[in-house]
């Protein structure tokens, strides 16, 4: 484990000692636990395996297994894995000011088949890529050029993260009792506060109503089940708060594009 640790730091270290190099790293996380950082270059992040958590300072990222982040320059953010069998495979880009909004944003996106080819072929490197390097510096500068061009329409898996501390302890209890259908009145009861001042809360503090947010957290923690591929969707449903099967596999599939069942079997180009 401290091996572990030793490493992620050195990698962290490297990445922006050259300044107009593209450096890419690949390796299992395992327990890793990557503390707040950030670096003067942009991160593509891509994983397989599991769900990364990624913690910037006002949100929780989900990014699940065959999808990427795009996390721009200077961004402090925080990493650690699902599970430690998830690998990440990242990719530091120099971005300009004069570069497109694209490279400026946060987002999640799925990775098609073009994207995939091309990570996979840089999946053996390790390092700085220089620009006096003619068969590897073309590849991932076109990737960067590419990146803005196929990933057209964000997915939003993200969380904000609440200030006030009613909103604090909600989501605490919330997260420990998925499997339940808690609602709003329930919450406000226990809060001692109307539904509609707990609704004002909701909507001042993270810009999100109850339901959506529960909504959200459920779901997340259902991907994360479900990628662990040890449960059937029924069990899955109920443990997430859902009696109704079809409700569930249709609020997945509106959240991540995918139904739960495409996930456990592992459906698509990632797994081949």
């Amino acid at each position: 484990m401290e091996q572990k640790e030793r490493k992620v730091k050195y990698y962290l270290t490297e990445v922006d000692k050259i300044n107009n190099s593209i450096y890419c790293h690949h390796d299992l996380m395992g327990e890793a636990f990557i503390e707040t950082h950030s670096h003067k270059k942009a991160q593509f992040i891509y994983t397989e395996g599991g769900i990364v958590y990624i913690k910037t300072k006002t949100k929780t990222h989900y990014l699940p297994a065959w999808h990427y982040m795009w996390i721009p320059p200077e961004v402090e953010h925080t990493i650690y894995p699902s599970t430690p069998a998830v690998i990440m495979r990242n990719l530091y880009f120099p971005v300009e000011r004069t570069d497109s909004l694209f490279y400026h944003t946060e987002g999640i996106f799925p990775v098609n088949e073009l994207l995939w080819h091309l990570l996979s072929y840089t999946r053996k490197w390790d390092g700085d890529i220089h620009e006096a390097d003619e068969k590897r510096f073309p590849v991932v500068t076109a990737f960067k050029i590419l990146l803005p061009q196929i990933s057209n329409s964000p997915l939003l898996l993200t969380l904000p993260r609440p200030n006030d501390p009613r909103l604090q302890r909600i989501v605490f209890h919330l997260k420990d009792n998925l499997n339940k259908n808690i609602s709003l009145t329930e919450i406000a009861s226990h809060l001692g506060m109307s539904e509609r001042s707990l609704h004002r809360l909701f909507k001042s503090d993270i810009n999100m109503t109850f339901i959506h947010y529960y909504t959200l957290l459920r779901m997340f923690k259902a991907l994360e089940i479900v990628l662990e591929k040890k449960h059937t969707i029924g069990e899955i449903a109920l443990m997430v708060g859902y009696s109704s099967l079809p409700t569930f596999s249709n609020t997945f599939l509106k959240i991540f594009g995918k139904r739960p069942s495409d996930y456990l079997r592992g459906t698509g180009i990632y797994e081949k």
